[in-house]
């Protein structure tokens, strides 16, 4: 499963990035890691943004971005 598969108020654990280095770099900036916990916060109409927050961050990732990151439900 991946994150784009997830709806508001929805949490699950990283399991896996399948990025570029210079994604999963910037995505392991704001803390989004294997092992951590997000929440969905919110999407848009078309789900072509998501909000998540992972720890005390609220970080907005593309549809593409979020289908790179493997997920499983908590």
């Amino acid at each position: 499963m991946v994150l784009s598969d997830l709806r508001k108020g929805n949490s699950a654990e990283i399991v896996k990035i399948h990025a570029d280095k210079m994604l999963k770099d910037r995505l392991t900036s704001f803390g989004v890691m294997r092992g951590e916990i997000l929440l969905v916060k919110g999407c848009s109409l078309a789900k072509q943004t998501m909000e998540i927050e992972v720890g005390s961050t609220l970080i907005a990732l593309r549809a593409e971005e979020a289908r790179k990151i493997e997920i499983k439900i908590t």
